[in-house]
């Protein structure tokens, strides 16, 4: 195999670690490429990519950071270069994998680099820092991360056992890797790829699109409709994966407008629209906003609650946060260059929004559907149906429109 593994690391503090990880790639028959991005002191072996390299792809001197001697500096300007450095090297087709280890600094080193990369190509960093918060380093990009257990200080018989089964894992991962194998060639004969977005409140609507939709012989991927779930499907939008958008469950917008826990990031419910892919959204979950148990914010004491489960509480929301966040999901479907259609479940957004259940409030719904109506461009249809979310018909109709837009 021609392609290297590329290995991000610190060879000036993690030299050994290095050496020992780059030794078990290469017992897996795999050839490896090194990247130094240490500004501490002297790699303990040579490179194939010098840290005075990175610096430069970061735009800054080497000689210079050491001089400086701040560390914060230092790893902006290594970071940019390392991420500059393994989008060249995957997009001239020279790597199959990407693999980092450390704690914070090799952590955040290595995944900025895969953070860079597309969906599905190989990434693994080793870390002290995995059994903890991983959103920050993760974000929405399929990197595997394995807890170092011990800390990263020298080779010891914990340290190496990681070690080696991350590389073990890489190597399985390169391998397999299904661009050329059956599996890659029968994926490519499957009809086109749609996503959709869910929570537990829209759960039966998307399980009747999925049904529709396979038997159709389409595929669907669901989306947890929560921040990084939404930036994830944005993601893999954005890379080509996608030829549909069924975006069930729009609630990110309401957690933006009224300061819940799940918020949308800032370019939800935009990629799709500037590729010019057909779209049909509705408005699932929005008649709640998501906190944490315990953790509702000062002066919503009065409002209406529902426990969704031990550590989710859910709050009713107002005609006034509607309104807003019909105003600001008008704003972004603005801006789309190809089909799109909005449906309306006229008997109830949500589980909850249902006649006799909790959150059921046809006013404060309708203040989202006129607020929505009101900023839409004219030419972008607004469907309403005599039906509640979860209903079939409902799924049914939605995914009758984005077919038809699909093959228009």
């Amino acid at each position: 195999m021609d392609k290297k593994i590329l290995l991000i690391g610190t060879l000036d503090t993690k030299g050994k670690e290095f050496g020992y990880l780059k030794a078990s790639i290469e017992a897996a028959g795999l050839q490896t490429m090194v990247m130094d991005a240490g500004v501490l002191g002297q790699p303990s072996f040579e490179p194939d990519i010098g840290r005075s390299q990175v610096a430069r792809a970061g735009g800054k001197d080497i000689a210079r950071l050491i001089e400086q001697k701040d560390r914060g500096k230092s790893m902006e300007a290594m970071m940019a270069g390392v991420v500059s450095i393994a989008r060249k090297l995957y997009d001239e087709e020279k790597i199959s994998g990407i693999m980092g280890m450390g704690g914070g600094s090799g952590t955040n080193l290595a995944c900025a680099a895969m953070r860079a990369l597309p969906f599905g190509f190989p990434k693994l960093v080793i870390s002290t820092l995995a059994s903890g918060d991983t959103e920050p380093f993760i974000q929405d990009k399929d990197i595997m991360m394995l807890f170092s257990v011990a800390d990263i200080l020298g080779l010891n018989p914990i340290i190496r056992k990681i070690i080696s089964n991350g590389a073990a894992a890489m190597a399985g991962m390169v391998k397999a890797n299904p661009q050329e194998t059956a599996a890659g060639k029968q994926q490519k004969e499957r009809g086109p790829l749609i996503s959709a977005t869910m929570m537990g409140t829209t759960t039966d609507c998307v399980t009747f699109a999925k049904k529709i939709i396979e038997d159709k012989k389409m595929e669907i991927v669901a989306f947890a409709a929560s921040t990084s779930g939404g930036r994830a499907m944005e993601n893999l939008i954005g890379e080509g994966l996608v030829q549909g958008v069924l975006d069930i469950t729009t609630t990110e917008i309401i957690n933006t407008v009224a300061g819940g826990i799940f918020p949308a990031s800032s370019h939800r419910f935009e990629t799709a629209g500037q590729l010019g892919l057909p779209q049909v959204l509705t408005c699932g979950a929005i008649d709640f906003v998501n906190f944490w148990t315990g953790h509702i914010p000062a002066g919503f004491e009065s409002r209406k609650f529902y426990q969704h489960n031990p550590i989710a509480v859910l709050m009713r929301t107002n005609q006034q946060e509607n309104m807003e966040a019909g105003r600001v999901m008008a704003e972004k479907l603005n801006s789309s260059r190809g089909p799109v259609a909005f449906f309306i479940p006229l008997k109830g957004f949500s589980s909850y929004d249902i006649e006799g259940g909790p959150f059921y409030d046809p006013e404060a719904d309708q203040a989202f559907i006129n607020s929505l109506e009101k900023n839409l461009r004219p030419d972008i249809k607004v469907i309403k149906c005599g039906c509640h979310i979860n209903d079939k018909q409902f799924a049914s109709d939605m995914v009758e429109a984005l077919e038809a837009m699909m093959n228009e």
